[in-house]
């Protein structure tokens, strides 16, 4: 009886150490690194326009469309999204590539943008009418965005060397140098057109 009420007490003893080591000192000493070496990573990437205010999340994209849902030319549109960008909501259609709702869809949305963006729906590239799969991808291909860059610099009254500019300025190139694609960030790119005046 004696052995077992030790063992108990050791057990007790080091549930309490490992809670503290594990459920307090660790946690802190990882925060405290996050927020000492990615402080903006680490608190979510926000995005703050020129007056200070937090605008958003580089990580989510955002819908630029009106109180009915239409694309509002003076932004570059980002990739659809089957949850409205709603990140408590996050995830995909999961329609397969021969679901006749998705090629509907798809279909539907390449001859809106063509429309939308005055080029030819040959023009118009995968990511600009698939979804992904979170429903909230913050970035286009390059090849997007080139597309509404004339629509953009004619709504806005820019030069088309201006948000031309802008694109590059917001375009990251793949990871190392192979990892991904080259891709824009929309929520960004768009916040620097509305500071741009």
């Amino acid at each position: 009886m004696h052995q077992t009420g030790r063992s108990v007490l050791i057990a007790v003893r080091l549930m309490l150490v490992f809670m503290v080591v594990l459920g307090v000192a660790y946690p802190l000493l990882v925060t405290g690194i996050g927020q000492a070496l990615f402080h903006s990573k680490a608190n979510g990437s926000m995005i703050q326009n020129g007056k200070g205010e937090t605008v958003g999340s580089a990580l989510i994209g955002q819908s630029f469309s009106d109180s009915q849902g239409n694309p509002l030319p003076q932004y570059f549109q980002p990739r659809p999204s089957v949850v409205d960008y709603d990140a408590a909501d996050s995830g995909g259609s999961n329609q397969g590539p021969e679901n006749p709702n998705l090629i509907a869809d798809i279909t539907q949305r390449k001859a809106e943008i063509a429309a939308f963006n005055g080029v030819s729906e040959s023009d118009v590239p995968p990511d600009a009418v698939t979804a992904s799969g979170s429903g909230l991808d913050p970035d286009i291909s390059a090849a997007y965005a080139a597309i509404q860059i004339n629509r953009v610099a004619t709504a806005r009254g820019l030069s088309v060397d201006e948000v031309e500019a802008l694109v590059a300025k917001y375009t990251s190139r793949p990871d190392l140098g192979f990892i991904g694609e080259t891709r824009v960030n929309v929520v960004k790119l768009n916040l620097a057109l509305d500071e741009l005046g």
